[in-house]
């Protein structure tokens, strides 16, 4: 396990815990009552740590070396039953956006989502998350597929961003993202939004225009990172704490505007220290989320979907 900066005092008792029991079952010595003040103390310790969290810190969360990825996500929910499909049918598949059909229970979903890699070679392999054009085009073609079988979509959000660089800007980079913004207005099948770490900029947004947006609690979702706009402001990322305070953009933030319409919850330390439980705590809420819309007729989600986001940013003095 990795431990992040402010997680530094959970580490030191989790030693500290371990030596003890391990010198109980080395030595005849009894240390029951030690182990249990120390695990209580731990308990109490993390309780403490994340219950009293900053912008930057769920940002930092977001970004943990441990969390699950979109394709964890996708093995654990719908296990042998997912078929990943691959492509654009244009220029290449790009290996930042994976996606494809699977199924939660019985009832059949199309994934999509931005996958990063675990270590440097996969890191590089799936470009750090950051989806080329026809990473788009390759999520919108499997999305009018959904639309033509009448599959619900499930989108699963976890990008720093679009790929900036100057090829992806060749191919059309902006166009992509605009042109998903636009064809997932009006997809006639439910679309649900997950957001599972990090939602950044334009990158985000184009497999982010759904009926229903559900964000972890440790995740954010906003215009830019907290880096950038530091840089921005301050020609430095030296004050990207004040950054991530600014920007509003935590789970508690977007759900105060009305941007986005649930919060997963997380065991506690984050997504990471309880996989199986946060999997199904995700497949739960799609699942939840999938039954308030399954019953409406195309037009009516249409409608529903346009009107969700017009009354957005709407200011009544």
């Amino acid at each position: 396990m990795e431990y992040l900066d402010f997680e530094l005092p959970i580490k030191d008792l989790q030693e500290q815990y371990e030596k003890a029991c391990q010198i109980g079952e080395d030595s005849d010595v009894d240390v029951t009552n030690t182990c249990k003040q120390i695990e209580k103390k731990l308990s109490d310790t993390k309780k403490d740590i994340y219950k009293n969290l900053t912008p930057w810190q769920r940002v930092q969360l977001s970004r943990h070396p441990n969390r699950p990825y979109t394709m964890d996500y996708i093995k654990a929910i719908c296990g042998e039953s997912f078929l990943e499909l691959h492509g654009d049918r244009s220029f290449k598949d790009d290996k930042a956006m994976v996606g494809g059909l699977g199924k939660i229970g019985d009832q059949s979903f199309m994934f999509i989502g931005q996958q990063k890699g675990y270590n440097t070679k996969t890191r590089q392999y799936r470009n750090f998350g950051m989806a080329n054009p026809e990473g788009y085009r390759k999520a919108l073609r499997l999305m009018k597929s959904a639309e033509k079988f009448g599959v619900p979509v499930v989108t699963l959000v976890d990008t720093p961003g679009a790929y900036p660089g100057l090829e992806a800007e060749e191919r059309g980079q902006g166009e992509a993202i605009a042109r998903n913004i636009l064809e997932m207005t009006r997809l006639k099948v439910p679309i649900i939004v997950v957001i599972i770490g990090e939602g950044a900029s334009g990158g985000a947004l184009g497999i982010g225009v759904g009926d229903t947006v559900l964000m972890l609690e440790n995740t954010w979702y906003s215009v830019i990172s907290p880096e950038s706009c530091s840089s921005i402001l301050w020609r430095s990322w030296e004050f990207k704490e004040q950054a991530a305070e600014a920007l509003k953009l935590t789970a508690t933030d977007m759900k105060k505007m009305k941007l986005i319409d649930q919060i997963i919850k997380e065991p506690v330390g984050g997504a990471h220290s309880n996989r199986e439980k946060t999997f199904k705590t995700v497949a739960s809420a799609i699942e939840k989320a999938y039954g308030e819309f399954k019953n409406l007729s195309p037009s009516e989600l249409v409608n529903q979907r346009m009107e969700k986001y017009f009354e957005m940013g709407v200011f009544k003095g």
